[in-house]
């Protein structure tokens, strides 16, 4: 539903057309379009004008009230509109933030879900020519544009995100730290040689069935959307390739960081993605790092991709060039663990606030 005025029986005639879902939420979600100059003509085709999804708590604004605002990134193969799944018999991060907000529980926050998929499950929310610049997007174009729509609090910004999301996370507040003061990662990418390394043979593993070619791996996958068997794997190691280590001269637009027969390394190739690993990072960007007001880290123990591990190297990095963080484990793993936003949010808003 649109929320148009008059459209449903007890709607607040000031609703607006990109209202959706009234009835699902104390507050409200809007779905605005925005044209994006940095996404326009991106190698993939894919769309430059996205859907924003962006909750507002209830009455967001009223008596001059302004709010702070906390970007929440999906996850790869995911975009911001699946934090609003209203499944009647599931819940949902936007749904249960809403309701702790309704409740007194949390605190009031605006939340923006940017969608930053792409033809190949995900833009990992780098700027690649051979992906589109995602960076670019989210902080600098959508974090203009809500600031001119929305009741915000100037400044006062926060971003998180869980796996590809938590990486994108760490990506931007170390490059935009007066953009992203405040940042928190949920079982984000770091130290590729745990995270992605165990999956290239994987990948190698599924496209035996394509000739071990990647286009035609590519052209199959855009006919059947098939991720079964180590089809993931293969997506995976070529989408991390499109957004590390693009390449306009390559058939492929990207260089690929594995032999395809071997298996092995092409050093120049994988040093281009450890420039974007965080462990590696982190060095580079250290006095961006330093400058955060909360730099947040978790992981479960029962991480299927290693991360458990691959965060602790990344924390010990960060206490020997002395940045300020907090590292958490649980016990969880890497999947169905939506809900541990509804416990980074309160440090993230807390933040901001101080």
């Amino acid at each position: 539903m649109n929320g148009e005025p008059g459209e449903h029986p007890g709607v607040n005639p000031g609703v607006n057309r990109y209202a959706r879902d009234p009835f699902s939420f104390h507050g409200r979600v809007e779905m605005r379009p925005f044209a994006s100059e940095a996404l326009a003509e991106n190698a993939l085709g894919d769309p430059h004008v996205r859907e924003v999804p962006v909750y507002l708590p209830p009455d967001a604004g009223a008596g001059g009230e302004r709010l702070p605002v906390v970007f929440l990134l999906s996850g790869f193969t995911g975009r911001g509109h699946a934090l609003l799944e209203t499944h009647p018999w599931k819940t949902c991060v936007v749904r249960d933030y809403d309701r702790g907000v309704e409740r007194g529980d949390l605190p009031r926050a605006i939340l923006v879900l940017p969608d930053c998929f792409t033809r190949l499950g995900g833009s990992q929310y780098v700027n690649s020519s051979a992906v589109g610049r995602y960076e670019d997007y989210v902080a600098r174009e959508l974090t203009a544009w809500v600031d001119a729509t929305y009741p915000t609090e100037p400044g006062r910004r926060a971003v998180v995100g869980k796996s590809s999301g938590g990486f994108g996370a760490m990506h931007l507040a170390m490059r935009h730290p007066d953009t992203f003061p405040v940042a928190a990662s949920i079982s984000g990418d770091c130290h590729f040689e745990y995270c992605y390394g165990t999956e290239f043979l994987a990948a190698l593993r599924g496209l035996r069935n394509h000739d071990f070619d990647p286009a035609k791996f590519l052209a199959a996958f855009a006919e059947s959307h098939d991720l079964g068997g180590d089809g993931h794997a293969v997506l995976n190691l070529l989408a991390m390739s499109a957004c590390y280590s693009p390449n306009p001269d390559s058939p492929l637009g990207f260089d690929l960081p594995i032999d395809l027969e071997t298996g092995e390394r092409v050093s120049a190739v994988w040093e281009r993605w450890l420039e974007f690993d965080p462990v590696v990072a982190c060095e580079r960007y250290a006095a961006e790092l330093s400058r955060l007001e909360l730099l947040y880290l978790e992981a479960g123990l029962a991480d299927e991709f290693h991360l458990q591990f691959a965060l602790r190297i990344l924390a010990r990095r960060l206490t020997e060039l002395g940045i300020p963080h907090e590292h958490v484990e649980h016990e969880r793993g890497h999947f169905d663990i939506s809900d541990r936003y509804l416990t980074v949010l309160p440090k993230l808003v807390s933040a901001l606030d101080r």
